[in-house]
């Protein structure tokens, strides 16, 4: 999953070396931490949050027969 989220991230931001996908496993679901620039931040997010909804249901999909779930995740640097 962790290509796919750099890839489709990478694509809509202004500073694509500041994207960094950590994935790890949970109980019930692998989940990944998107980390991008202090400015991108809006970008990946959206307006009501439509562009990072976006981004889960892309991923969801292409995760679909697996047998867990993937949450994505935005790392507040803050």
């Amino acid at each position: 999953m962790k290509p796919l989220i750099e890839t489709i991230v990478k694509a809509l931001v202004d500073h694509p070396e500041a994207v960094a996908v950590e994935c790890r496993e949970g109980e019930a679901a692998l989940i990944c931490e998107l980390s991008v620039h202090d400015d991108d931040i809006g970008k990946v997010i959206g307006k009501h949050g439509r562009t990072i909804q976006a981004i889960r249901t892309v991923v969801a999909a292409a995760a679909a027969g697996a047998s867990k779930r993937v949450i994505v995740q935005v790392k507040d640097k803050g």
